[in-house]
């Protein structure tokens, strides 16, 4: 009887898991506005955010500068971070348009230092949605964690980042981020990365 309650649970926890999850990007091909990523990363971006474990505790919060340059069907992303802990980190993001794919829909691959392999994604409506591996630096080591990586576009200067972080298919966190840029921008600029 144990056995079956445990395995009646575990299906039930899995179907749990499984609901939580988000549908594919296609489903967001009619939102507005249409999201362009070298058109919203060119120039500068500033973000903020933060890093919540699994149970929602925040564990980190950050801030970042982006130069966004544009190059033919490449958008490199130059990020100069700044973490509530006075940690500073840098990150180049070399992103590649694919073009559209039979569907309609642009896909994207993207590359950078402290990322295990390539990133890939699809853009649809005004969503992004990319996967990739990185390696965390921490005190005990480096270890590699799964992003999920979704981005909406609100409006012209704004957009919301929510990134699910796995290791081993099990959910480790989630960052929350927003991207400002233009008039958005301007308005809490210069981004102070000396000091938290």
């Amino acid at each position: 009887m144990r056995r079956i309650s445990a395995a009646i649970f575990s299906f039930c926890l899995l179907l749990g898991i499984a609901g939580c999850a988000p549908k594919p990007v296609e489903h967001l091909a009619d939102r507005k506005p249409a999201l362009n990523l070298e058109d919203f990363f060119e120039g500068e971006t500033v973000a903020y955010g933060i890093f919540e474990d699994r149970f929602g505790n925040l564990k980190r919060q950050f801030r970042v500068h982006i130069k966004g340059t544009v190059a033919g069907d490449t958008l490199t992303l130059d990020e100069d971070f700044l973490y509530d802990d006075g940690e500073k980190a840098n990150r180049v993001w070399t992103i590649t348009n694919e073009g559209q794919g039979d569907d309609g829909l642009t896909r994207y691959s993207g590359q950078a230092a402290d990322i295990n392999g390539q990133a890939n994604g699809t853009v649809a409506g005004n969503a992004l949605n990319w996967s990739y591996d990185i390696d965390l630096q921490t005190d005990d080591g480096s270890f590699t964690v799964r992003f999920d990586d979704w981005i909406y576009q609100q409006d012209e200067h704004i957009a919301l980042n929510r990134a699910y972080v796995s290791k081993f298919g099990i959910n480790v966190g989630s960052v929350t981020l927003v991207f400002l840029r233009g008039k958005a921008a301007e308005a809490v600029m210069p981004v102070d990365l000396n000091q938290w």
